[in-house]
């Protein structure tokens, strides 16, 4: 029975060792194929045309050929949008690196004319008898929104040698350049930029210490540390915890499901020490399994280097839910224009995407404020 069952072993593993080293060689023979722009017969028949088009754009790119399959997305200076496949991929690259655009929601448009009403509240209702008359009632106030739209571009460049070569992976040079040159300019917009031609920055807004009722629409509350020095010093009945409790419990019940905490490096090296005044504990905890983010009270927590450090009036510390309060808003597509006459023996890839932002609830996230 012994040997029986270990021939039988020896056959399974046999066959599905072969299986194992047939799917390892079709990856890479198709890994090969993409980087070579040789996707013909890879697709299935509804993705013909998205093939062609990628094809057509990495001749485009090796060499400048513009063919009629270019046509799609072509303006009359020569830019063209780039294949899906590579779009997406920037797309990943970008919700990847950028905190931002993990937490907040992401709006795709194809129109510049992109507006959101919001409901300011303001609906009034009473109690009536069954035969009692029904008077009428306030209606709500809207609010119409629109994002502080702006034009964000890069410029990576490559050798004509580079790009004849066809080991060269130009759909991978576009991608990792590109999206490594949104992601710096984006994040940072998304947090501190003016508005002007860029997103208008979560932390641009103005600011009060009142609460959700008594505070103007678009305006976010902050609560304030006790010291300059950063939180407080700590006592037999205080921690420098407290006032991130404070800030935690300053979000309304319903927009505390889904918040996180958004602070950069240097702030979460010092919050991350911190204990709570009754059992000592730390209100830290390292993620359980890889993958996981670490918790601050119980909530998770996000790295944005963008968020200013602790200082004397500084704003350091979000929290709440992103998804509700702040939105971006991507114009679909990204187009290339290539230069090969700037800057020779260079290829150059002016590349643009127009990107905006807003503040569409101000209830739904809360900042600490460093005192003064």
């Amino acid at each position: 029975m012994f040997e029986e069952l270990k021939a039988l072993f020896e056959q399974f593993k046999a066959a599905h060792e072969g299986r194992y080293d047939k799917l390892v060689s079709d990856i890479a023979n198709l890994e090969q194929a993409i980087g070579k722009g040789q996707t013909a017969g890879l697709m299935g028949p509804g993705n013909r045309e998205q093939s062609e088009h990628f094809k057509a754009f990495m001749s485009f790119a090796r060499r400048g050929d513009i063919q009629a399959s270019m046509s799609v997305g072509s303006d009359p200076d020569g830019g063209y949008a780039l294949p899906q496949e590579i779009d997406d991929e920037i797309d990943k690259l970008l919700l990847n690196q950028s905190p931002m655009r993990r937490i907040c929601k992401v709006v795709p448009i194809s129109t510049p004319d992109y507006h959101k009403l919001v409901n300011l509240g303001g609906t009034t209702s009473g109690w009536v008898g069954e035969t009692d008359a029904r008077p009428g009632t306030n209606t709500p106030n809207l609010a119409k929104l629109t994002p502080y739209m702006g034009e964000i571009y890069a410029n990576p460049a490559a050798t004509q040698q580079s790009l004849d070569d066809l080991g060269f992976d130009v759909a991978a040079f576009l991608t990792e350049n590109i999206a490594e040159e949104f992601s710096a300019q984006e994040g940072e917009a998304f947090l501190i930029g003016d508005g002007n031609k860029k997103p208008k920055g979560l932390l641009t807004y103005a600011t009060s210490t009142d609460n959700d009722a008594a505070r103007a629409f678009g305006t976010l509350q902050h609560v304030k540390t006790a010291d300059a020095a950063g939180f407080i010093t700590p006592t037999a009945t205080a921690s420098p915890a407290d006032c991130l409790v404070n800030l935690l419990y300053s979000v309304r019940k319903p927009y505390r499901q889904g918040s996180v905490w958004l602070m950069n490096s240097n702030t979460l090296a010092v919050v991350s020490k911190f204990k709570d005044a009754v059992n000592g504990l730390p209100i830290w905890q390292r993620g359980l399994a890889d993958g996981q983010p670490s918790t601050l009270l119980g909530y998770p927590i996000e790295e944005d280097e963008n968020m200013p450090d602790i200082g004397a009036g500084s704003l350091p510390i979000a929290f709440g839910n992103f998804k509700k309060a702040y939105t971006i808003v991507d114009r679909i597509g990204v187009r290339t224009l290539r230069d090969p006459f700037t800057n020779k023996p260079y290829v150059n890839f002016y590349s643009t995407k127009r990107i905006g932002g807003m503040l569409v609830n101000s209830q739904a996230v809360k900042l600490l404020k460093i005192s003064a």
